[in-house]
């Protein structure tokens, strides 16, 4: 009991670490550059950008929480993109057409990642590295190496439409993703199972869990996550682009990180990963405002991943 009472304590600092750090992070952002990034227009992006971070890194968490990692989304995102916008031509096909093409798309590989690693037994760091690779060569083989223009109004109002005149489908859609992962999670056996599974995979399989299936239902759920991204992506965007999505996995995998997801697998809330993708949004758009390079803001993020992960190291050894 005490242990159980030292672990819900250790993950309660994390998480008040989190909203501590956003908060600061913001007060910093306001006093540096108040004119620019106070503005409502520039908040609005904000909350846009963390919605397609933060769908994908949903996806991810159910993935990372299982004790996996999935490499791939960024590539999903940019192959759905490619293929959604060249089935959305004026004159051709339904709306629905590039709709379903790009969910199908991604709850393929995701079927295909987690096949590889549930009866593969090949390690999900290898198994996405490779399909990573491969999408995205596919991608830049659809497009002939060239952004997909061209689409219809209909599939751009897909993102760029708003509700009631003013909350943006995209911060729409990952609040409804959002809703409906946290309620998996903490409600729906499925999600008590994928915690299982992450905990302790032996214990899991002997009490009756089938393992392969939950580990291919969680690669199934990132890649249909992922390929909504890409869609929605391409219709922000009005166009399909082969090079889109290049380390939104990292950005994905620091969201659910920062968030108190542990990398071993097996804890972590949904409402810490969201903190997670707005805090990334965050520092992506500040340091824009601040003319930081892109190149660096990638050293900024793989450094915030080390840090996240190295506490989440630290807070076990104090639990074990």
């Amino acid at each position: 009991m005490k242990k159980l009472n030292n672990i819900m304590n250790v993950q309660l600092m994390r998480e008040l670490g989190i909203v501590i750090v956003f908060v600061v992070i913001l007060a910093i952002l306001m006093i540096l550059s108040p004119n620019a990034f106070a503005r409502p227009a520039n908040l609005m992006n904000i909350f846009k950008q963390a919605s397609i971070n933060g769908i994908l890194a949903m996806g991810m968490m159910f993935v990372i929480i299982s004790g996996g990692i999935d490499l791939s989304v960024g590539s999903i995102v940019a192959l759905t993109g490619v293929v959604a916008a060249s089935f959305a031509h004026p004159g051709e096909y339904p709306l629905i057409v590039p709709i379903i093409l790009a969910l199908v798309i991604g709850l393929f590989i995701g079927w295909f990642n987690g096949v590889g690693i549930a009866y593969g037994n090949i390690p999900p760091f290898i198994v996405t590295l490779g399909t990573m690779t491969m999408i995205r060569g596919v991608a830049l083989i659809v497009s002939k190496g060239a952004p997909v223009f061209g689409v219809t109004d209909a599939f751009e109002n897909i993102a760029g439409a708003f509700l009631f005149d003013t909350i943006p489908l995209l911060v729409v859609y990952f609040i409804v993703i959002t809703i409906v992962s946290a309620y998996i999670l903490t409600k729906a056996v499925f999600g008590r199972r994928v915690y299982a599974i992450g905990g302790n995979e032996i214990s899991a399989a002997f009490s009756g869990i089938k393992v392969e299936k939950i580990r291919i239902m969680v690669y199934m759920i990132s890649g249909l996550f992922a390929g909504f991204a890409g869609l929605l992506l391409a219709s922000r965007t009005v166009s399909g682009i082969p090079t889109a999505g290049q380390s939104y996995e990292l950005d994905a995998i620091a969201a659910v990180i920062i968030g108190g997801v542990s990398m071993s697998g097996g804890s972590g809330r949904w409402y810490g990963t969201v903190i997670g993708a707005l805090l990334i949004a965050v520092i992506g758009n500040g340091l824009d405002i601040l003319n930081v390079s892109s190149h660096y803001q990638l050293v900024i993020k793989g450094a915030i991943i080390i840090v996240a992960v190295l506490l989440d190291v630290k807070s076990k050894e104090r639990t074990a």
